[in-house]
């Protein structure tokens, strides 16, 4: 099924001369698909896999063989002139302590490149929503500059009008056109941050350069948002980036342990057969190192100190997350309150402030700079109010990516 997502998803942004309409479940499911960073953790992941099966491997024998021609010398007792035939075979023997230690250390870290790429997903799903709210940010803030610019192109025609038949002055057009030269780059601006908003999203979901692309959404998602003792709670104990850190953890408590192991010898059994002329012999013996020089003090000092760094690292990465949690805890309540006050009455208000305006207008009650001045207020109260729209939804993104809430706006 997500195959077929993707390649649907792919015929859609490939369509000839048509704008693909782009939600966020293609975004994500393309972004999936290409990218790049998902492709490395998958990588990371089979190289600690493989890592197992190295750890798993026994020891390989070793044989020897060596062969000559033995010469008598002129003595009371020579030997037997012929050919020299030897065999050896050695096999070492691993104790079972730092077998078990090293195969404790490769299940860790195929664990923490299983966290990794779990915490990669996460991070490339919070860029393609981030990237996905921005567009429709950049549509909608397009769409309220240009509904301002034909009021005020509307505006304009009217009082073009009242020039021409003498009802007011020549710099009442004036004024109109001025606003509508402001209207204009308003708009140019809002269009090209548009621009570049769909430019960092093609990018965030591998896009093909080639085809537009129409992104179809809301900046309106409706999520609960748990307290923030139980969001703290949750994120500490489920992020990957902390499963990630405790697994290193335990990898470098795992290979401390397979350091002070190898500090006991680990021997082998020896065997050979030699073959004389007149002469056979059968060997059997133990092969045992002295630890007399190297009790590998220095490899136990370093795999302590790694064991440090990844306690003091998985102590960072709580302390991380838990300022990134109360930040964008932080955020979102204030940009709620925000959208809540501008629904409560703001909007509302502006919106019947530029239409008494202009009825007046129409009645010759006011002037045309009372009809602007309300105009511009409505535009700045629309724009503020789609600004604390977009930095709830961004915040609760963010609260997504920490892992206190879950499904923004992808239908789970």
């Amino acid at each position: 099924m997500v195959i077929v997502k993707v390649f649907m998803a792919l015929l859609a942004l490939c369509a000839m001369g048509r704008a693909a309409e782009l939600t966020l479940d293609k975004a994500l499911a393309l972004a999936n698909a290409n990218s790049p960073l998902i492709e490395e953790s998958k990588a990371v992941q089979a190289g600690a896999s493989a890592g197992i099966v190295a750890a798993k491997a026994y020891p390989n024998p070793q044989f020897n063989f060596l062969a000559g021609h033995q010469a008598a010398r002129p003595i009371t007792n020579p030997a037997v002139p012929g050919l020299l035939q030897h065999y050896s075979v050695s096999q070492p023997i691993e104790t079972p302590s730092v077998r078990r230690t090293r195969l404790q250390a490769a299940r860790r870290g195929l664990e923490s490149s299983t966290e990794g790429m779990r915490g990669t997903r996460v991070v490339l799903v919070a860029t393609v929503k981030h990237a996905f709210f921005e567009v429709l940010h950049r549509k909608e803030e397009i769409n309220h500059t240009r509904e301002s610019l034909e009021l005020v192109q509307d505006l304009r025609r009217r009082v073009a009008v009242q020039v021409d038949v003498g009802e007011v002055g020549r710099l009442e057009l004036t004024r109109a056109e001025a606003e509508i030269a402001i209207a204009q780059t308003a708009m140019k601006g809002a269009q090209l941050r548009y621009a570049g908003a769909v430019a960092a999203l093609r990018v965030a979901i591998g896009a093909p350069a080639t085809g537009e692309i129409n992104p179809v959404g809301s900046l309106d998602v409706n999520v609960a948002v748990p307290p923030l003792d139980a969001a703290r709670s949750t994120v500490l104990q489920n992020h990957p980036a902390i499963a990630q850190a405790r697994a290193e953890m335990e990898r470098a408590q795992a290979l401390l342990a397979n350091e002070k192991a190898l500090r006991f010898p680990q021997f082998g059994v020896y065997g050979e057969y030699e073959h004389q002329p007149d002469l056979t012999f059968y060997r059997a013996g133990l092969n045992i190192p002295l630890p007399l020089w190297n009790r590998r003090k220095g490899e136990i000092e370093a795999a302590a100190a790694e064991v440090r760094r990844a306690v003091a690292v998985e102590a960072q990465r709580r302390l991380e997350l838990t300022a990134a949690l109360e930040r964008a805890y932080s955020q979102f309540q204030l940009a709620d309150d925000q959208v809540k006050s501008f629904q409560a009455g703001s909007l509302r208000q502006a919106e019947a402030a530029l239409t008494a305006a202009q009825a007046a207008y129409r009645f010759g009650e006011r002037g045309i700079i009372e009809v602007l001045d309300a105009q511009r207020v409505l535009q700045s109260v629309r724009g503020d109010y789609l600004d604390a729209r977009f930095q709830r939804e961004d915040a609760l993104i963010d609260l997504e990516e920490l892992g206190a809430v879950s499904g923004i706006g992808d239908g789970k």
